[in-house]
């Protein structure tokens, strides 16, 4: 089977944002009422897996081994069947 997976990856609350503290600052100049601006990323990818279990795992692992630094970052993880 075929799944969709979305891994969105951010800072810790404990870990400075200099992204989203300069573009929060900016945003607000522009006239926007924004408030703690967080920058993050999203990694979207088909995965061929045999059932939802599997293919959740399989995105937790390279979350952890990869695309998110743990020390550093939280992650979630939303995973649709194609």
């Amino acid at each position: 089977m075929i799944f969709e997976v979305i891994v969105n990856v951010s800072l810790k609350e404990a870990v400075l944002d200099p992204a989203g503290q300069s573009t929060g600052k900016i945003l607000h100049n522009m006239g926007f009422g924004v408030e703690n601006v967080r920058i993050g990323k999203q990694i979207k990818m088909n995965l061929n897996a045999e059932n939802m279990n599997e293919a959740k795992e399989n995105a937790r692992q390279m979350a952890e081994k990869l695309l998110a630094n743990p020390v550093l970052e939280t992650y979630d993880i939303v995973v649709k069947e194609l």
